[in-house]
């Protein structure tokens, strides 16, 4: 009897369409013959489609039907929203591939969690400690790895007073630095910002996405990027660098203007590479990931020291994304790959099953 896989995509988040192109590659990729897969979408306003005629992302958010997941951990199901109510299909493991909000933050696997479905990816703890940018430092920092100095606010804070925020930044940072939003993916909201001038558009464009912001020491730095795969005892890919071909590697450069280059694998001595590796390992453990998750990192030009700059729970998916490329040229092919992570995803639930439920007395 087939596995099946519920490849959920699309979301919330304003990485809505990068997440139906990482959902039709593995949707294209999963083996049929073992994985039976079931297409569900979640519209940009939060709306569960599915369809039994098409696993093409893109026809399914436009023509698929409503449907609802059950909570109920004995009925793991989706329902079918029509007036009888009627059965679906029972999940047997969920692939979440949403990017971002809603998705790569928690909540989605929270829902998994009280439904106990076996979910491919990070726990709740993880995806929530993993998308907030400043949480994530903080750990990062807490388990004595190495970040870039920053400073963090409340939108909250930046109405009441800006002055005393911009006399914050001003006096902890040194031009230039990167403006952010704590929680958002692939570089939307972020400003690099050289002067004092710049500085105030940067936060305003930051507060628009997020009511927490994190600011940034830039540095002169080469980036690259580490896969991580498994559970208790994962495993790292080889490092690729990137080289942005804007000012630094924003949304336009990852997905519009295809102006980046990529070093596939990074031309690295041997003893950098396994530092690299070695730090992506700590990372992915300092969280408590599990299943996958992509790490990014800096290394200072002129001293060579390196940094975390952050891990993605969730990374892009699509056959030409970093995550699985990193895989290929560390001897995991796309479709190895996904198996793996579904494997993983039971593997999980089997682990979690074993813990001992009190009885109430």
């Amino acid at each position: 009897m087939k596995i099946r896989v519920g490849v959920v995509f699309g979301g919330r988040s304003g990485e809505h369409e990068v997440s139906l192109r990482s959902a039709q590659s593995i949707i294209d990729a999963i083996n049929k013959d073992k994985y039976e897969v079931v297409p569900i979408a979640i519209t940009r306003e939060g709306k569960w489609l599915t369809s039994e005629e098409s696993l093409v992302p893109e026809i399914v958010v436009r023509h698929g039907y409503p449907v609802a997941l059950l909570s109920d951990a004995t009925h793991p199901v989706l329902v079918r929203i029509d007036a009888q109510m009627s059965f679906y299909k029972q999940l047997d493991v969920a692939f979440p591939v949403l990017h971002g909000t809603y998705g790569e933050d928690g909540t989605i696997q929270g829902l998994f969690e009280i439904a106990d479905i076996p979910y491919v990816g990070c726990g709740v703890l993880a995806s929530a400690v993993g998308m907030d940018k400043i949480l994530m430092k903080k750990v990062f920092a807490a388990y004595g790895l190495p970040v870039v100095e920053n400073a963090h606010f409340l939108r909250s804070e930046w109405e009441r007073d800006k002055g005393s925020v911009l006399r914050m930044i001003e006096e902890r940072l040194r031009y230039p630095v990167f403006v952010k939003p704590a929680n958002l993916g692939s570089s939307v909201g972020i400003s690099k910002v050289k002067s004092a001038g710049q500085l105030v558009p940067a936060i305003e464009l930051a507060c628009k996405y997020d009511r927490r912001i994190i600011v940034e020491q830039g540095v002169d730095a080469r980036e690259f990027e580490l896969s991580v795969l498994g559970n208790d005892d994962p495993k790292v890919s080889l490092p690729g660098e990137i080289i942005p071909g804007a000012e630094f590697y924003d949304y336009n450069d990852k997905y519009v203007d295809d102006k980046t280059r990529f070093e596939l694998p990074a031309k690295l001595p041997d003893e950098v590479i396994l530092s690299m590796q070695q730090l992506a390992l700590q990372a992915f453990r300092a969280i408590d990931a599990s299943g996958m998750a992509r790490v990014d990192l800096f290394m200072e030009r002129q001293t060579g020291k390196i940094y975390l700059n952050e891990i993605n729970t969730i990374p892009g998916f699509t056959s030409i994304s970093m995550y699985p490329k990193l895989w290929q040229i560390s001897g995991v092919s796309y479709p190895e790959l996904v198996e793996q992570l579904i494997e993983l995803a039971l593997e999980r639930k089997r682990d979690r099953s074993r813990n001992l439920i009190i009885p109430f007395q």
